[in-house]
């Protein structure tokens, strides 16, 4: 499962590198999430529907949500999600972010 709980392992995990947000704006990297199966990429959306600063879980397709609370929020994403960043049209995981930057 793809939880804000994993979101924040994965910040952590990427500190001080290009595999998180507020470290590689400035090379134009946008915060999006990819099906691993399918290879769909989705941008990371606030909750107006505008483009996010950072990795959120909001506005991602119906088909990939597992779980949501008892006001609609996601909770949780199928296994198959995975954060990166889409730069000049390519997907990029944070690992790839990080050698990048």
């Amino acid at each position: 499962m793809y939880t804000y709980e994993r979101l924040r392992e994965e910040n952590e995990t990427y500190a001080g590198t290009g595999g998180i947000s507020e470290n590689n704006c400035a090379a134009r990297f946008m915060p999006a999430f990819q099906d691993s199966l399918t290879g769909r990429v989705e941008m990371a959306r606030q909750e107006d529907g505008s483009q996010a600063p950072m990795h959120l879980l909001c506005c991602l397709p119906d088909e990939w949500v597992i779980e949501r609370d008892a006001q609609g929020h996601i909770l949780a994403l199928k296994d198959s999600i995975i954060a990166g960043f889409v730069r000049d049209g390519e997907f990029y995981t944070r690992e790839e972010a990080a050698s990048a930057c």
